[in-house]
């Protein structure tokens, strides 16, 4: 059968899966792109073994898919074992989709598990490290530096992600000190209402009082909060600069806008708020996800026990 033909069979049936799931699971884009890209990789492992559809499809083809994962192909790069796991979720989905659908009488994915990934805590800085950052972010004059502190505040103050950060408009922060908060959208569009810091509100109210204006003048006009030198909406990548700019000031190594996430929510459990809170504050859909920064506070616990109690060490 030619190539071509199989592929494009293979591809109905992914897009099938891919509409279901993103109605009923709201998936964001970037998520959905993944998801795409991981069931394409699968399709031409399928069509070069004439497999035209998930019926054809049987328990060692799966097998031996996941098995080339990290080794590569002719056509595809090796992946690292995070991304191999994922991509065999992907498939496993796709299949117990294919059964639900009446496209198969079996799941065949059924027993084929993921890889195992080691649990890699994330990176926390302590205090004094985010405080070094915040300052070296606000060095020198104009606006910029207030747009700088003013972002950095806000993703260290409210643990959100930097695509939440720089998604945020004007009308969605509430600068009120009695109720200070502001309105994130996270993934899948899902909005949850965070509340602000007296820190990240100062910063804030400096931003858009003396710097934002000026921004905007370059602009076509924007509801946006946070510009760029052109008046548009700050993107990922310069944000991302923003950050490892003040980093490198600071003398603080290794440290990506998401170190911020990790170190709010870590701090947050360190000074005894409940994780469950934590995973509301984070937008975590499973408090599975959240409960991995315990571990770290848990390490500071047991360090701090065993500097101090006298019956610790023998």
């Amino acid at each position: 059968m030619d190539r071509g033909v199989v592929l494009s069979r293979l591809a109905d049936q992914r897009e099938g899966y891919l509409a279901h799931i993103s109605v009923e699971r709201g998936l964001s884009s970037n998520t959905l792109a993944a998801y795409r890209r991981d069931l394409a990789r699968y399709e031409r492992f399928l069509a070069s073994r004439d497999i035209d559809g998930l019926a054809a499809v049987n328990r060692r083809d799966v097998e031996e898919f996941a098995q080339v994962l990290g080794a590569g192909s002719d056509t595809d790069r090796p992946l690292a074992p995070a991304s191999a796991s994922r991509t065999v979720v992907a498939v496993r989905g796709w299949h117990r989709f294919a059964l639900a659908e009446g496209w198969t009488l079996t799941d065949v994915s059924r027993e084929v598990k993921p890889r195992t990934i080691p649990q890699r805590l994330p990176k926390a800085l302590s205090t004094d490290q985010v405080e070094s950052i915040l300052a070296s972010a606000s060095a020198g004059d104009g606006g910029v530096p207030l747009r700088d502190r003013a972002l950095l505040e806000v993703v260290y103050g409210t643990g959100a992600r930097i695509s939440e950060a720089i998604g945020l408009d004007v009308d969605d922060v509430t600068l009120d000190r009695t109720a200070a908060s502001v309105l994130l959208r996270g993934k899948g569009s899902k909005e949850r209402v965070v509340p602000l810091g007296s820190f990240a509100v100062d910063a804030l109210d400096a931003y858009l009082v003396r710097a934002r204006a000026a921004l905007a003048q370059s602009g076509q006009g924007t509801a946006a909060l946070f510009l760029n030198h052109r008046g548009g909406r700050l993107s990922r990548q310069s944000a991302w600069s923003i950050l490892r700019v003040a980093a490198e000031r600071a003398g603080v190594p290794d440290v990506s806008p998401h170190t911020l996430r990790h170190s709010f929510a870590t701090h947050l459990l360190s000074g005894g708020a409940d994780v469950r809170v934590v995973q509301e504050l984070l937008g975590h859909a499973s408090v599975t996800t959240t409960q991995i920064y315990t571990s770290v506070t848990q390490d500071t616990l047991r360090e701090v026990y065993t500097t101090f109690h006298p019956r610790a060490l023998g």
